[in-house]
């Protein structure tokens, strides 16, 4: 997604995110060294299980009551810790909603921006990677209190004071830069660049899909945010003609029908 150079994303440390100690390691028994089995290898501590429960009480209370109303001590009681317990994880409130929202961030990276994920790994074609874009649009359908906190926070942080606006405009560079190398390449893919600004789109698709959210949050049948997201892609010929996203698409439009017609005739206004 590019439009200029790009910061590095934005990382909890910045704003003093917790540092593991040695209550969240394994400490070897008395009786001699411990020896890791395979089944070890990929089970959580007990630390991060309980720092995985504290961030899943964080999320949901962000998104229902926003960052400002809501209290460390009303996250712990929710993820069942004290006060005291919440703290050993997470220092302060600033470095815990960061966690919160990094932490899908780094989900979504590693399948659409592999590059920034793992620099120098390979990066998926770019047909490839809007079927992917477009999965993530999908699965916000089923992800409402996500949708809600990411809406609601990203609203709060337009303040400068607000502990995640530098997040969030970092994120929003990055999105822009990725997306608008996406749609260069696929215009280079297509044959067919034509007189669209990669960054223009880019700032158009992200623009949409915010709105469409909002929309969805407060009337989910009015605002299909997946058929209005790919009818905008197809009025621009970035949609590939054949390939895994032209086939969910026209299986899509077989199973849709007018609601899939209805949904584009609401992009057109």
């Amino acid at each position: 997604m590019s439009e200029g150079p790009v910061d590095a994303p934005y990382h909890p440390a910045e704003a003093g995110a917790h540092r593991p100690s040695e209550a969240d390691t394994h400490r070897p028994s008395k009786t001699g060294t411990h020896r890791p089995s395979k089944g070890d290898a990929h089970r959580p501590s007990k630390g991060e299980r309980t720092r995985a429960r504290i961030l899943d009480s964080a999320t949901e209370l962000f998104s229902r009551s926003g960052f400002h109303a809501v209290s460390l001590r009303d996250i712990a009681a929710h993820a069942g810790l004290t006060h005291a317990g919440l703290l050993h994880h997470f220092p302060g409130k600033d470095s815990l909603l960061i966690e919160v929202l990094e932490r899908r961030d780094r989900i979504d990276a590693r399948e659409l921006f592999p590059g920034i994920a793992r620099p120098g790994a390979p990066v998926p074609p770019p047909a490839e990677r809007l079927r992917l874009l477009i999965g993530v649009v999908a699965r916000n359908t089923r992800t409402p209190g996500l949708v809600a906190l990411y809406a609601k926070l990203s609203a709060e942080a337009t303040d400068p004071a607000h502990p995640a606006h530098r997040y969030f405009t970092r994120r929003y560079r990055l999105l822009r830069a990725e997306l608008s190398d996406l749609v260069r390449a696929l215009q280079d893919e297509s044959g067919h660049p034509g007189d669209l600004d990669p960054a223009v789109v880019a700032g158009q698709l992200l623009a949409l899909m915010d709105g469409l959210q909002t929309q969805w949050l407060l009337e989910p049948g009015a605002a299909p945010m997946e058929d209005l997201v790919r009818d905008f892609l197809d009025r621009l010929g970035l949609l590939p003609a054949d390939g895994p996203e032209a086939a969910d698409r026209s299986g899509e439009t077989d199973r849709s029908g007018e609601a899939a017609g209805a949904g584009a005739a609401g992009v057109s206004g």
